[in-house]
């Protein structure tokens, strides 16, 4: 076993297993997946941290757990439609792309989503689409799907997004002011306008671009 999969694995068992993330779907999930692949070369040593992690365009990777948390908040499964919004270097939409059917990833940032696209091809993440483009309206092109994840912050709940969910989908996204912590919200799509929300704790994200 190489010295990243080792972190890898006490990765998985420190910061997500033991915070109640059980669920062996996601964690094989985070077993197939080199965190160490989407970060810069710098960064490459703090891969594994329980921390966010700068990458390129200034922006960051997300904490290993929160990403764990967001997937199982989404309830994502094998046959599941998903739509991220804000790629960033592509290590949830790979983590999601070992479970589910199909990502589309949506990133702002030209330098990231052609550097997240390349990781895809070169990792063989085939039902992994990355697109260079604003994500705060959604995709409504694919809509529509079983869950949206968001990894930045709306100053309000966004009815664009959740007006792109199936039946029973599932939108995770960080809402609050830009400047002060936020509140982790599940919306579930109960109906055609019938829609239930959860609120899942406390969390601090970038600015969402538009929203």
């Amino acid at each position: 076993m190489s010295d990243f999969e080792r972190a890898r694995e006490k990765m998985i068992e420190r910061q997500i297993a033991t915070r109640r993330i059980a669920d062996p779907e996601i964690l094989a999930a985070f077993r197939a997946v080199p965190r160490e692949l989407f970060v810069p070369p710098e960064q490459i040593a703090a891969a594994y941290d329980d921390s966010p992690v700068p990458i390129e365009a200034g922006q960051t990777i997300s904490q290993p757990f929160i990403v764990a948390a967001m997937i199982k908040a989404a309830g994502i499964g094998p046959g599941s439609r998903v739509l991220e919004i804000g790629a960033g270097s592509g290590y949830a939409a790979a983590v999601m792309s070992r479970i589910a059917a199909r990502v589309i990833a949506i990133e702002r940032h030209a330098a990231l989503a052609g550097l997240a696209a390349e990781r895809m091809r070169r990792l063989g993440y085939a039902n992994v689409e990355i697109i260079h483009g604003d994500g705060s309206g959604g995709w409504p092109d694919a809509a529509p799907y079983d869950a949206i994840l968001v990894a930045a912050a709306a100053r309000r709940l966004p009815q664009r997004l959740s007006g792109q969910l199936a039946i029973d989908g599932r939108l995770v996204i960080p809402v609050g002011p830009h400047d002060q912590t936020q509140r982790l919200l599940r919306v579930k799509r109960l109906g055609d306008d019938e829609f239930e929300q959860d609120d899942l704790g406390p969390v601090r994200f970038i600015p969402l671009v538009g929203i």
